[in-house]
């Protein structure tokens, strides 16, 4: 019998005080996995990740710490403070999207969750839109999904009849074929930048009719857009 169930029940569990949610499991044919500590490969990946502004909270009480003051990257550091000691307990191995080797979570969460890729290059969600992101995964050694009939979700973008987040953009970032970030980026040096995205939030994603309900608070966005500007 699989330990699937309980291993994701102890996830949730464990992690669901920080608000970071079990987002989907992957598995894999023999080898094709990531490769665990042991150097061998994982048979399943079980994906972790925000749901709007889930880990909000947690995050800001550990960041306003003293010794986790001035660090330049919290948010991943944070994610390793709550997600390591979790992998260690269950035998897992814990990758980040910060860490090397590098990782396809983005294709990881496409098969796990079958999400479809934005204009403003951030996967969207069928129910939570573009509010969401994954802060780690944990490789195990034997396959943890059970199997599944559900068919993958419309693209919401292609149900989108407006699609409001390719004339929101005031540099003209966000197209239909791809997000020019140096474009963003230079856009948000200027002072109708700083007043306008920087204040509240990308406007093309604020523009995003999909899970409206999950948009990050204020000073959410604004922690983003400052990572985004960089």
């Amino acid at each position: 019998m699989s330990r699937g169930p309980v291993i994701l029940e102890q996830l949730r569990a464990a992690l669901g005080v920080h608000g970071v949610f079990v987002r989907g499991v992957v598995s894999f044919g023999d080898g094709e996995g990531p490769l665990l500590a042991d150097c061998t490969a994982a048979q399943s990946v079980v994906l972790l990740g925000n749901i709007g502004g889930s880990i909000w909270a947690s995050f800001s009480h550990w960041r306003q710490l003293p010794e986790n003051a001035g660090r330049p990257d919290p948010l991943d550091d944070w994610s390793k403070t709550v997600i390591q000691p979790v992998a260690s307990s269950l035998g897992a191995t814990a990758y980040f999207p910060s860490d090397p080797p590098w990782q396809p979570f983005q294709r990881w969460a496409m098969q796990a969750e079958g999400l479809k890729a934005s204009p403003l290059g951030v996967l969207i969600h069928a129910e939570y839109g573009l509010w969401h992101g994954y802060r780690g995964a944990l490789g195990f050694a034997e396959d943890l999904k059970e199997a599944q009939t559900t068919a993958s979700p419309p693209h919401p973008c292609a149900l989108c009849v407006e699609k409001p987040c390719l004339t929101a953009c005031p540099a003209e970032a966000v197209t239909a074929v791809g997000f020019d970030v140096q474009s963003c980026r230079s856009h948000l040096r200027t002072r109708e930048g700083q007043a306008g995205c920087m204040t509240g939030g990308c406007l093309a994603r604020n523009a995003c009719p999909v899970g409206a309900d999950y948009r990050y608070l204020p000073a959410q966005l604004a922690f983003h857009m400052a990572a985004l500007q960089l």
